[in-house]
């Protein structure tokens, strides 16, 4: 079953997220003591007592001023109200009520869903009973003195919140496929979630910087063995659009651009987002960067293909640039989708599925010293002008996620960039590393040893 939702509303500024992180008990909502922070709806789980929950993060609401994002917040707010099972409606306890707030309050008796008026920002809880009984005049019933920094207060909101939810059995933890959706601003991030979902559960807009918090959405969809009734999960992640460092100033869009950057650390496969009319950039590249040295597995995906004029070898001269520029990543695989008209959209999922596998793989060391073997049968390995030969004794996987595989040698440094490349072309050629990077470790060992090491295993395979 489905968490039960509660809403967080409220004008600008007034510490709806500073709340929810409290709620949340993390602090992955942007705070920024400026209005219109946040943008987006943004899910955070919750839980008090016995209950489990979802609380939903939502941008300042205001009436009478239709400029910029300000009815596309709107838009956010009331469909997270209209999926609510609670509201919370938080006021600034220090400004006292104002009339955008009886604005609010005006709308919220005309909604069928049972709210709470929590006032904000009573960080000291005799002050806060004075502050407070200022909001009687709203109308809504008890005011709650809470705090949002300091938790003052919350645990009488909420003893009363959980009686309007429903008890959930929560069912064991799926393995979900965490997949964080990243690129330039304006690429077309947003747009590429609204079309996964179906909704539009991100503000679209032409203009940079739109989004700022990372917006979690989790979809499922039929898995291979359909008929079975399987499924599988994937947690979409929406990013701030980033742009080079020297053009970002200190506030929302950094913090926004850092929540990016963590999104790509925390996730299994990384969508990387490229406009079609402008390629790939430098600011790709460095991206693109930043994804293999995380050891992200990855799919880049080339947006606003309907907007490209195109014949029948433009697919294939447009992939060969992308492969170009991004060489460093070549082991990403690349779909050309337009996020706007859905075509596509549905085979990137397909793609994450492959690339989700072989960053979890994991293959015997059999297998990788037979793969070895014909490796270096078909290509030996460099000699040095002394005449010295290196040698491969064996190679073993020591971690997944990304795959890495150390492999024991005579002297590391007889082994060039070239052949070193060689031995990973050959991994991903017969192990299937699709999407992935591979992380080849490089290892010293004299021969002696490696005997020994062969010696004691088998002896230990004897006993066994």
């Amino acid at each position: 079953m489905a968490l039960p939702i509660v809403a967080v509303i409220g004008r600008p500024n007034v510490g709806k997220s500073t709340l929810v992180n409290r709620l949340a008990g993390v602090t992955d909502a942007i705070v920024h003591d400026e209005p219109g922070v946040t943008r987006d709806r943004t899910y955070r789980p919750g839980f008090w007592q016995d209950r489990e929950f979802l609380v939903v993060d939502t941008g300042g609401l205001v009436f009478d001023d239709d400029t910029e994002f300000l009815p596309l917040i709107r838009e956010q707010a009331m469909a997270a109200l209209a999926e609510s099972s609670a509201a919370i409606f938080v006021v600034d306890g220090q400004e006292g009520p104002t009339p955008a707030d009886e604005t609010i309050a005006e709308w919220l008796r005309q909604q069928s869903v049972p709210f709470f008026l929590a006032v904000n920002k009573c960080e000291s809880p005799q002050q806060g009973i004075i502050q407070s009984s200022q909001f009687w005049e709203l109308g809504l019933g008890e005011p709650f003195p809470v705090s949002g920094i300091h938790g003052n207060g919350l645990g009488e909101l909420l003893d009363e919140l959980i009686t309007h939810l429903e008890p959930v059995e929560i069912p064991s933890e799926t393995s979900e496929i965490k997949v964080a959706i990243v690129g330039r601003p304006n690429v077309g991030k947003s747009s590429l979630l609204n079309a996964f979902t179906g909704e539009n559960r991100a503000i679209v807009s032409p203009i940079s910087g739109t989004t700022r918090d990372a917006i979690d959405m989790v979809v499922e969809r039929p898995g291979k063995a359909e008929k079975e009734g399987e499924s599988k999960t994937y947690r979409l992640i929406d990013t701030a659009g980033i742009r080079k460092k020297k053009n970002v100033d200190y506030g929302p869009e950094f913090f926004g651009i850092n929540r990016a950057f963590k999104a790509i650390r925390r996730s299994d496969v990384v969508l990387m987002v490229i406009d079609a009319l402008d390629g790939v950039t430098e600011q790709d590249q460095k991206l693109a960067g930043r994804i293999a040295e995380e050891g992200r597995a990855a799919v880049i995906v080339v947006n606003k293909w309907d907007a490209v004029e195109k014949d029948s070898h433009t697919i294939y001269e447009q992939e060969k640039l992308v492969k170009d520029r991004l060489s460093f990543v070549d082991w990403a695989e690349i779909i050309f989708v337009s996020a706007q008209t859905g075509q596509r959209v549905e085979k990137i999922l397909d793609l994450v599925d492959t690339a989700a596998e072989g960053h979890r793989r994991r293959v015997t060391t059999s297998v990788i010293n037979e793969v070895l073997e014909e490796a270096v049968s078909w290509h030996s390995p460099p000699t040095s002008r002394q005449g010295r030969q290196g040698k491969i004794y064996y190679g073993t996987q020591v971690a997944s996620q990304p795959p890495t595989i150390a492999l024991f040698v005579n002297e590391p440094k007889r082994f060039n960039d070239n052949y070193r490349r060689y031995i990973e072309r050959q991994f991903r050629q017969h192990l299937g590393f699709t999407g992935t990077p591979i992380r080849l470790l490089w290892r010293g060992k004299k021969a002696r040893e490696v005997g020994n090491n062969i010696q004691s295993n088998a002896n230990r395979a004897t006993r066994v």
